[in-house]
Formats: C-alpha cells, structure tokens, sequence
C-alpha cells in the first residue's frame, strides 16, 4: 500500500483535531475529485510499519480525537490489508477512547455484503461513503462532499441497525 501524506492537527475530516491518513489508489474516479492524483495505488511513500508507529504516536496526544483515514479509497481491496492492520494496531493502542473516521467511494450495503471490507469496516466509528457526484456538490456540509454521501455511525448499533433493515425492506 501507498499513502500520499500524513496530516497531523487536523480539523477538516472528522470531530475534533485528528491525524489523518490519505492513502493512495482510488478505481472510482469521480468527476470532479479534488484528490485526482491519489486514483493512482502507486502514488506517493510506502506504507510500513514505521508509517504505522508515526501515526499511532502523533494519536498519543490527550488533544487528538482519534485517526480519520481517506484517500484515494481505504477500501480498495489492494489497502484492506494494511488499513486493517492500522485499525488493529489503533484499538490495541486506544479501545474506542478515539475514534476513527473512514471515507470511501463503496456504499454501506455492498460493503456488508463483501466479507474482506466488511471485515475492517465494522471496526471504524463513522463510515462516510457513496462516491462523489460532482452535481450533487453542496460546500455547506460537514465532512462529506456531495448530498448522497452519509455519515454512518456504525458502533452506535440503533442507527446502523436502523440503516441495515431499511436497506432489507428497500430490496426484498
């Protein structure tokens, strides 16, 4: 895996100030991406164990709120495994004292049904998906960029309960 930067004191991408990561390697490709560059899985340093060590020391700081991890796409199935050993590495490190917010181009239903992303998705707090659409574009929202992305509580089992059986009796 390949990441293009790190960015400590954050306070764009999630509540409060955080890391956040920004890997490399995107197959969406939506029109109008302000992180064109990162479509590439290549772009940017290698990720490492070292990398890993960086971030988890810069979240070691009583004013970081936790990890917040973009890209590009954590999702794609070239990052699960690296994305999935952070995530690890954050829950040893900090339970769910901190959080962790993820943004992907993957809609929630199809990452349920998809064990290997499901796998590392059902650790994060606040899952942003759904790709960008450049004409839904809206400047006012928090944290996402287009009126079809959500922000999805999945540790907090009422709404997520709530998304997933309305998901069911959209589609049966």
């Amino acid at each position: 895996m390949h990441y293009a930067k790190i960015k400590n004191f954050d306070i764009a991408n999630g509540i409060g100030i955080r890391t956040s990561l920004f890997v490399s390697g995107c197959s969406n490709k939506c029109k109008g991406c302000f992180n064109q560059e990162l479509w590439d899985k290549n772009y940017g340093k290698e990720f490492t164990e070292e990398t890993i060590k960086e971030i988890l020391d810069s979240i070691d700081n009583e004013q970081i709120a936790g990890l917040s991890i973009l890209g590009g796409d954590p999702l794609e199935y070239y990052n699960l495994d690296m994305v999935g050993k952070l995530i690890d590495e954050f829950r040893k490190r900090f339970g769910f004292e901190k959080s962790i917010w993820m943004w992907t181009g993957y809609l929630l239903e199809d990452i349920i049904n998809d064990p290997r992303r499901w796998s590392v998705v059902r650790k994060v707090d606040y899952l942003v998906d759904g790709p960008f659409i450049l004409e839904k574009r809206n400047l006012k929202l928090k944290f996402r960029g287009s009126e079809n992305q959500r922000i999805i509580n999945i540790q907090n089992s009422q709404t997520f309960n709530t998304l997933i059986l309305n998901y069911m009796y959209d589609y049966e």
